[in-house]
């Protein structure tokens, strides 16, 4: 099973309408897939047209132990299932603050159905707290929506730090293997000063250790597209509401590139003494790891700015030291279906009752 955090602590980027549609992307390929709704607002779930107020113990009450994975998720669609959100969620890091190994709660509930789905993504809250920690230390891939925009690129370095330290403390096979981009104006040309950018960045992290060394940026782009925003009052996919629109086309498009090129990060062999290591670092907390982000962002206003690229390849190398720069450089301004006994089902919400 192939495990994707979709993930940008910046918020409206585009992250839930990206599980949304890729997932039903997936599932209408024949895939099986689950979606996890961890962000408290439930948009998710409010996508796939089902109700917060009406959801039992969803995703709050898997990460606090009172419910099992298996249980909780709901058929919502044909090969897609859902783990539903409330607002309950928002009472979940502060009543998980003293369990032992909280990072990894969602990781050992999801291991008795790695065998029964395909893909497996989960969508985000816009922050670094706990729930994303929880992902993280989940999955194996990391993708990450982001507006072609200069304001949106300003955490993108800070994103990739966190991802980073989650990698060597907590989940050593999570890696970065994407960027999609998203609400991407063909008309405009600061999109595409952006794409190069980031090409830029993520083309110099190539044969280091750090964890979006293989990253790249989705060949499709998301365009910007009123039906997007329109299918979720309606409690719809973008394939349901409008299969024909740019929207549909895009998604349908990284679905398959997704499922085609993509593959899951590797696991490590590690050898006991490694492995000890390992399980060590795992203890670490999720306030020593923001703690430490912190400081490594607060360090990084003492860091002379990077030598023009003109100075030559010699004073970047030693400069990077193995490892690429976190700074973006500045913008110019302008085959089996699963038996009904072991997973809940439920009939597929009504679209029309979800009509404004």
């Amino acid at each position: 099973m192939r495990t994707i955090a979709v993930l940008n602590q910046k918020g409206g980027v585009g992250k839930t309408t990206t599980v949304v549609n890729i997932a039903a992307a997936l599932a209408e390929m024949g895939s099986k897939v689950v979606a996890i709704d961890l962000d408290p607002q439930a948009h998710l779930t409010i996508h796939l047209g089902l109700e917060p107020q009406a959801i039992g113990a969803g995703s709050y009450g898997v990460l606090t132990k009172e419910a099992k994975f298996e249980e909780e998720i709901l058929l919502v669609r044909p090969n897609l299932w859902l783990l539903p959100a409330n607002i309950n969620l928002v009472g979940a890091e502060s009543e998980l603050v003293s369990v032992v190994g909280r990072e990894t709660i969602l990781r050992e509930a999801i291991e008795s159905v790695e065998d029964k789905f395909d893909y497996l993504m989960i969508d985000c809250p816009p922050s670094l707290g706990l729930l994303t920690l929880n992902a993280l230390a989940a999955a194996q891939e990391v993708l990450i929506p982001l507006q072609p925009h200069f304001l949106a690129l300003q955490g993108f370095g800070k994103l990739l730090q966190t991802i980073d330290l989650v990698n060597k403390r907590i989940n050593p096979s999570l890696k970065v293997q994407g960027v999609l981009l998203c609400m991407f104006d063909t008309r405009a040309s600061l999109p595409n000063e952006v794409r190069a950018d980031i090409e830029q960045f993520l083309e110099s992290a190539r044969g280091t250790n750090c964890a979006w060394a293989q990253a790249r940026i989705l060949p499709t782009f998301i365009r910007r597209n009123i039906k997007l925003a329109e299918a979720p009052s309606y409690g719809k996919t973008i394939f349901e509401y409008e299969g024909n629109c740019h929207g549909a086309e895009d998604y349908a498009k990284v679905a398959e590139s997704i499922h085609a090129q993509f593959q899951p990060a590797p696991q490590l062999d590690t050898q006991p003494d490694a492995a000890e290591a390992a399980e060590e670092q795992n203890v670490q907390t999720a306030e020593e790891i923001q703690e430490q982000t912190a400081v490594e962002s607060a360090r990084d206003k003492d860091i002379p700015a990077p030598a023009d690229a003109t100075q030559g390849p010699d004073t970047g190398a030693e400069q990077n030291q193995g490892q690429p720069p976190i700074e973006i450089k500045a913008i110019p301004q302008p085959d089996s279906q699963i038996p009904s006994s072991e997973l809940t089902q439920t009939t597929p919400p009504d679209p029309e009752q979800n009509r404004p």
